[in-house]
C-alpha cells in the first residue's frame, strides 16, 4: 500500500488532485473559526457543557469544529443534502420531475433545483438553530436575535451564505480533486474535531481508562462491522440472449446485479435526526408546563428511552423508504429488458421489477438493524455507565463521559466510506497508467 501512494504521489495530475483537496479542506476549517457575528461565548460555553450538548455535540462534530465557535459553516453542507433527499423523495411522486431526470441533461436539471431548494432550507435552518440552541442552553446565544432586524438580517445572510460557501468548495473538490467532495467536507470535521473530543473524553472524567478501552472497543467493533455491511452485495445473476446480425454474433453470455446490503449509506441516520428534533422545537410554541418540560428534555437533550426507541423506528423506517425509492429510480427491469437481459426463472418486466423489489427489502432487513443499532449505540452506552458508575453525573448526550460520542457511528460510516471511496478512485488512477493498485 505505501508503495501505491509513492507511485500515486509521483504522477503529476493525482498529485495535484491531492494538492487542491488539502488546501480546500484546509480553507474550510479556516472558515470554521469564523464566528458569526453577535454570539455571546459564555451562553455557548455553557450550552456545549450542559446536558443538551448531545445534539449540539453532534452538529459540532460533522461541522468540524463549526458549531463550537458557532462560525459562518456552522450549518455545514446539510441544508443541500436535505435538498437532495427531499427531490429524490418527490421525483417519483411528481410525474414532471421523473420525465425531467430521463431527458438528456435531466440530472444537471435536478441538481440545479437541489442548489436552489438549498437556500431556503439554509435559512430555515439558520433561524431554527439559533432559536432551538437558546432554547436548550436557557438563554440566547445570539442576544437580539429575532427583535433586532438588522441583526437578524445579518446572521441569517451570514449563515447562508457560509453554508453556500461549504457546497461550492465541496463541488470544486469533486471537480478538482479527489472523490466526492461534499462526502469529503464532512468527513474532515470528523477527523477534524476528533481528537479534541478524545482529549475530553480523557481529561474531564472521573473514569479515563475505562472511556479509553470503551471508545478503543466500540471503534474497533464499529468498524469491522461496517466494513462488513458496507462491502455486503446480494448478487443477482442476469443472462444475456444472443443476436445474430448477418455472419457476426453479438450478446450471450451473464453476469450479475450487485444489490448492496446498505444501499443507502449513512442518509436515513441524517433524515431522522433531523424530524426527530422536530418535537423540541415545536413544543415551544406552547405555554410552560411538564408536558413541555418533559419533551424538551427526551427530544431535545437526546434522553431517556422514549427517544432511542423513536430514533431506532425513524432510522429503520427511513431506510427501507430510502431504499425502495432507489430502486425504483433505477428502473432495473427496464434496462435488462432494453439490452437483452433477464434474470434466469424470471419473466422480464413487471415480475423482474417484482422479482428485483422483493429481494431488496430481504437484505435491507439487515442494513436497516445495522443503521438502527448504529444509531442508539451512545443510549446503550450511557444506560451501561449509569449502571456501572451511579454516582457520577453521566449524561448521554456529553462527549466528556461517553466513548460512543467521540466520533459517534453515523460519523464512521462516513469515514469508511469517504476512505473507501477515495482509496478506490486513487486506484483506478494507478491502474490506468499500469501501476499495482491498493488492492494487489
Amino acid at each position: 500500500m505505501l508503495e501505491a501512494l509513492r507511485n500515486a504521489w509521483r504522477l503529476p495530475d493525482v498529485r495535484n488532485k491531492l494538492l487542491i483537496t488539502a488546501f480546500i479542506l484546509l480553507v474550510y476549517q479556516f472558515g470554521a473559526h469564523v464566528p458569526v457575528i453577535g454570539v455571546d461565548r459564555t451562553a455557548l460555553e455553557a450550552l456545549l457543557t450542559g446536558q443538551a450538548g448531545g445534539l449540539v455535540g453532534t452538529l459540532n462534530l460533522l461541522s468540524g469544529g463549526a458549531v463550537r465557535n458557532f462560525s459562518v459553516l456552522a450549518m455545514g453542507v446539510y441544508p443541500y443534502i436535505t435538498a437532495s433527499i427531499i427531490l429524490q423523495l418527490l421525483i417519483p411522486l411528481v410525474p414532471q420531475l421523473e420525465a425531467m431526470q430521463k431527458e438528456p441533461g435531466g440530472q444537471e436539471k435536478i441538481q440545479r433545483y437541489t442548489f436552489f431548494l438549498a437556500i431556503p432550507l439554509a435559512i430555515l435552518q439558520a433561524v431554527g438553530q439559533v432559536q432551538i440552541f437558546g432554547t436548550l442552553g436557557g438563554q440566547p446565544i445570539i442576544p437580539g436575535f429575532g427583535t433586532d432586524l438588522l441583526l437578524t438580517l445579518s446572521v441569517i445572510a451570514t449563515m447562508t451564505a457560509g453554508t453556500m460557501f461549504a457546497i461550492w468548495l465541496g463541488e470544486l473538490i469533486t471537480e478538482q480533486g479527489i472523490g466526492n467532495g461534499l462526502s469529503i467536507i464532512i468527513f474532515s470535521g470528523i477527523v477534524a474535531q476528533a481528537p479534541t473530543s478524545l482529549a475530553q473524553l480523557v481529561t474531564n472524567s472521573a473514569n479515563p481508562v475505562y472511556n479509553i478501552v470503551m471508545f478503543v472497543v466500540i471503534t474497533l467493533i464499529s468498524l469491522f462491522v461496517i466494513v462488513l455491511i458496507y462491502e455486503g452485495v446480494r448478487r443477482i445473476p442476469v443472462q444475456y440472449g444472443k443476436r445474430v446480425r448477418g455472419r457476426k454474433q453479438y450478446g450471450g453470455g451473464s453476469t450479475h446485479i450487485p444489490l448492496k446490503v446498505n444501499a443507502v449509506g449513512m442518509i436515513p441516520l441524517i433524515f431522522a435526526q433531523s424530524i426527530i428534533t422536530f418535537p423540541a422545537i415545536i413544543v415551544n410554541l406552547f405555554p410552560e408546563g411538564p408536558v413541555r418540560t418533559q419533551i424538551t428534555q427526551t427530544f431535545g437533550n437526546h434522553q431517556g428511552l422514549a427517544y432511542w426507541l423513536t430514533y431506532f423506528v425513524l432510522v429503520v423506517g427511513f431506510t427501507y423508504v430510502y431504499t425502495d425509492i432507489m430502486v425504483a429510480q433505477q428502473n432495473l427491469s427496464e434496462t435488462l429488458q432494453r439490452n437483452g437481459g433477464f434474470i434466469p426463472g424470471i419473466r422480464p418486466g413487471k415480475r423482474t421489477q417484482e422479482y428485483v423489489q422483493r429481494v431488496t427489502r430481504r437484505i435491507t432487513f439487515v442494513g436497516a438493524l445495522f443503521l438502527g443499532v448504529i444509531a442508539i449505540v451512545p443510549g446503550v452506552v450511557d444506560f451501561i455507565n449509569r449502571l456501572l458508575f451511579p454516582l457520577e453525573a453521566t449524561s448521554a448526550t456529553s462527549s466528556a463521559t461517553n466513548a460512543a460520542l467521540v466520533i459517534g457511528g453515523s460519523g464512521l460510516i462516513i469515514v469508511v466510506g469517504v476512505v473507501i471511496d477515495t482509496l478506490r478512485q486513487i486506484e483506478a488512477q494507478l491502474v490506468m497508467r499500469n501501476y499495482d493498485g491498493f488492492m494487489n
